[in-house]
């Protein structure tokens, strides 16, 4: 078929039956979009993307479709492109400008997903990979949807100078609008450096995988130069390192499979935006089942240390707990769980490790979490056993005392329903930060070896009668006496019974049953609860 370009009035002159010129444009036109889509989907091209699998990652496209239900990906921008001409940028091809963006479902859960294409250029990001990002994420806001990142990139495309570096900061303005408005998960699953870090930074959760993840403001050879310290990618911003020594990952996944489990796992735990409560899955466990292993433990030596997870998984709904930031100060253990179908944000003083005192990774780790609870109306369960803060001149000149208050300031300001278990220690002014019914704890529990006090028997002992020790016959026989007085009149839960700071003392075994009759009518009926808005971002402490 021949067509022929007319000027004036002139028609085109064709042979062809009559309505077949149209029919033929919409062949020309679908064929063209056809070719279009299919290069754009198929990224850098086989041998970037080999180059990529030879470095054990998956493609962007892999990883959605591991992420998302089956057939539930709408791709919005695919054919976006940068407009910068500079430095050969403009005979380059790059198919979706290195980032692949729309919305999904997650186990039928509705999100705003990006991933960024490291065969394309990189995955760089330039001003329209930005944008692609930006608008996606005022979409998620708009819909009330979370958003999950998926970050594989080079950095900032120096080809587009300053223009890159502002595309960043409309994405960061957009991390903190929708901060504690809808839930923010960024997996890193390749480099992550420069500015590309403070995305990731601010949003809720961060994910990272073993041997691919990396982030990092300043690489290894910019630090060579300018400080002589010589390090590796790994040891610097590696998955492990950033899981357990600065706590910028909450989880730590084996693979990217692994990762995208967990992302699905994290999700259902958590409601789509801040206007509405999580969702209750029909429970398969008895809300009234006791537990014999809580009561050994509190028969147990006081002095023993145990692992608090062990109280968590006896108390959660067929022991299934999802532990946040594993490895990070875990000597204060946070996560979630479900109880009667409900799902609930556990915190815990981990005995097992610097003997369950407050520090400043602590009180860190500990206020984000809370916060994050309160913001997205999760209910709030801690399970205290805490002998106060941990002592040293670091601690003193890290700034304990500003940070020690970021977990005491977290609880207070959080209106989401609360419920405290003192199950052994509760000293000094650490007793008073771990959900206190001071600072409005809605319901207080303790277990009946509770002891709550200034501080422990031992030292409380040695200050109050330190003369008369001194002059004592047999020092230690004298001192083991004032110890045994001072437990016995201090060092347990009556006092606090009596005053109205405890609410009950319970049987251990029974712990499960009183906490979740205490957040039945508290998620029902707690008139501090509301449902708004945003009650505030959930910035990163």
């Amino acid at each position: 078929m021949k067509f022929f370009l007319t000027t004036n009035d002139q028609r085109p002159t064709t042979n062809a039956p009559a309505g077949a010129v149209g029919h033929n444009l919409d062949k020309i036109k679908t064929g063209e979009l056809k070719e279009k889509t299919e290069r754009a989907l198929a990224g850098g091209g086989p041998q970037r993307q080999g180059m990529q699998k030879e470095k054990g990652k998956l493609l962007a496209r892999e990883r959605l479709d591991l992420l998302l239900d089956p057939g539930t990906f709408q791709e919005f921008g695919l054919l976006v492109k940068t407009d910068a001409a500079e430095f050969g940028l403009k005979d380059k091809d790059m198919p979706g400008d290195g980032v692949i963006t729309g919305v999904g479902k997650v186990a039928s859960k509705r999100v705003a997903v990006y991933a960024q294409d490291f065969t394309v250029v990189g995955g760089t990001l330039g001003l329209a990979h930005a944008m692609k990002i930006a608008r996606l994420m005022d979409l998620a806001v708009e819909s009330r949807i979370p958003v999950i990142g998926l970050a594989d990139s080079g950095g900032a495309r120096i080809q587009e100078g300053v223009v890159s570096l502002g595309g960043y900061a409309e994405i960061f303005y957009r991390n903190v609008m929708a901060s504690g408005l809808v839930p923010q998960i960024s997996a890193i699953l390749g480099p992550c450096a420069g500015g590309a870090v403070y995305s990731p930074g601010l949003t809720d959760f961060i994910f990272m995988v073993e041997g691919i993840s990396h982030m990092f403001i300043t690489g290894p050879e910019v630090i060579k130069k300018a400080t002589g310290e010589i390090t590796d990618f790994d040891s610097l911003g590696g998955a492990h390192i950033h899981g357990e020594r600065s706590g910028v990952c909450h989880f730590v996944a084996a693979s990217e499979e692994d990762c995208f489990r967990t992302i699905r796992e994290l999700l259902d735990y958590l409601p789509s935006h801040a206007g509405q409560a999580p969702d209750r899955r029909e429970p398969q466990d008895d809300p009234r089942r006791p537990s014999q292993k809580l009561e050994e433990l509190a028969a147990g030596d006081p002095r023993k240390p145990f692992d608090a997870r062990i109280i968590i998984r006896e108390i959660a709904d067929q022991g299934k707990f999802l532990e946040v930031a594993r490895s990070f100060a875990p000597n204060i253990i946070v996560g979630f769980g479900r109880l009667d179908g409900h799902t609930a944000g556990f915190v815990a003083n981990n005995s097992a490790h610097l003997a369950g005192s407050l520090d400043i990774s602590a009180s860190q780790k500990g206020a984000r979490f809370v916060r994050f609870c309160d913001a997205f109306n999760i209910p709030i369960v801690t399970f205290v056993d805490v002998p106060g803060y941990w002592p040293g001149v670091s601690e003193e000149h890290g700034g304990i005392i500003l940070h020690g208050s970021k977990l005491l300031f977290a609880y207070c300001e959080s209106s989401a329903p609360k419920v405290t278990v003192i199950v052994r220690k509760a000293y000094g002014g650490a007793y008073d930060v771990m959900g206190s019914k001071h600072i409005r704890a809605d319901v207080n529990f303790a277990w009946p070896n509770a002891e709550i006090a200034v501080m422990g028997p031992e030292g409380a002992a040695q200050i109050l009668y330190a003369k008369d020790i001194a002059k004592a016959a047999d020092p230690e026989v004298y001192l083991a006496g004032q110890i045994a007085a001072y437990r016995s009149h201090f060092a347990n839960p009556w006092i606090a019974a009596q005053k109205g700071y405890v609410d009950e003392v319970i049987e251990p075994q029974r712990t499960r049953e009183k906490i979740i009759g205490a957040l039945d009518y508290l998620i029902q009926g707690n008139p501090r609860r509301r449902y708004i808005e945003r009650k505030h971002t959930n910035v990163p402490l």
